[in-house]
């Protein structure tokens, strides 16, 4: 907040809030999701995505729009046999389903403060 000098800022406290990642994928004709928390963003949790995500499909293929995030794209990363990578051209979120489910939770908690995250479940 900027003041006059001299003058002391009166604020209300903003409490420190924990952060977590959702990865997620989205069927868009039949609505079939599947998602999983984790503590970064990063490429060592992608991969655990994809290796949970492997063993949900069971012998189902899927192809995995994703966009070129670093996490996605890390030479590290071993894909299962039932996942085919797609990467998007750089800045269209427009084209992946799962930006789009982002975007609706995202509006709907806009503006919240929980002092839980059980509180979202009501």
């Amino acid at each position: 907040m900027i003041t006059a000098r001299g003058v002391k800022p009166v604020v209300r406290v903003q409490w420190p809030r924990k952060a977590f990642w959702l990865y997620g994928v989205v069927e868009p004709t039949s609505g079939w999701h599947f998602c999983q928390e984790y503590p970064h963003l990063n490429s060592e949790n992608f991969q655990k995505f994809l290796d949970v995500l492997f063993q949900e499909l069971g012998s189902d293929m899927a192809l995995m729009q994703m966009d070129q995030a670093s996490a996605h794209q890390a030479l590290a990363l071993s894909c299962p046999e039932n996942i085919i990578p797609i990467f998007q051209t750089s800045h269209s979120p427009q084209l992946n389903p799962m930006e789009r489910l982002w975007q609706f939770i995202k509006r709907q908690f806009k503006g919240e403060s929980f002092s839980h995250l059980d509180q979202l479940r009501q």
